[in-house]
């Protein structure tokens, strides 16, 4: 990933169980992106749901406000080692976006604006695991921070939380993402320090 923003603080609270081995506290929100900000037109925005056989089930912008809200408050945890603490969201949760769909399946691919992907079983965005947020701290999510619309599944490594997402793929046999192919572990459990092939 491209490197950090600036002006950021961390600090150590090793002793903190909620803070994974290897990780820690960061006193900001730092900004990591594999390529350039892209600039998303909301009448243009689409997310949509794809199942095993091509089927789709897609929302505009509009529509995708118009669906049940949550707002959740979760740690997060990046693959660089720094986590941040009860960070504060809006938006969708996966088991709305999926409801009526057939998930007997078990595998996702998370697909964004740009071609980023990653890979997630389908348990994990299930559930009441995983949300498609707009807002950040109670404001729309910035670009920088993949605002319009950015996956968010905390109990993961944060790149497997998308940014700029514009929808999910349902598959029936797991396949790797941008960065999993690249060398990043294919699950991302922080607790386990699943960082990269091999661990």
């Amino acid at each position: 990933m491209s490197g950090l923003s600036p002006g950021f603080k961390r600090f150590n609270r090793s002793d903190d169980p909620r803070l994974p081995p290897g990780q820690f506290v960061a006193d900001g929100f730092p900004v990591l992106s594999a390529g350039p900000t892209p600039v998303i037109d909301l009448q243009r925005w689409r997310f949509t749901v794809t199942d095993v056989h091509g089927d789709r089930r897609q929302w505009t912008w509009d529509e995708y406000q118009r669906l049940p809200q949550e707002d959740v408050r979760k740690d997060i945890h990046c693959v660089t080692r720094w986590s941040k603490f009860d960070t504060v969201w809006r938006g969708v949760s996966l088991d709305v976006l999926l409801e009526g769909v057939g998930t007997d399946v078990g595998y996702a691919m998370v697909e964004s604006v740009g071609g980023y992907t990653t890979n997630v079983p389908l348990a994990d965005i299930t559930g009441g695991k995983a949300w498609v947020v707009h807002e950040y701290d109670g404001r729309p999510l910035t670009a920088e921070h993949g605002g319009p619309a950015r996956m968010l599944i905390p109990h993961l490594y944060f790149w497997k939380s998308a940014k700029w997402v514009s929808g999910v793929r349902l598959m029936a046999h797991d396949q790797q993402g941008f960065w999993e192919a690249l060398g990043y572990h294919d699950y991302g459990d922080p607790w386990r320090e699943q960082r990269y092939w091999g661990d």
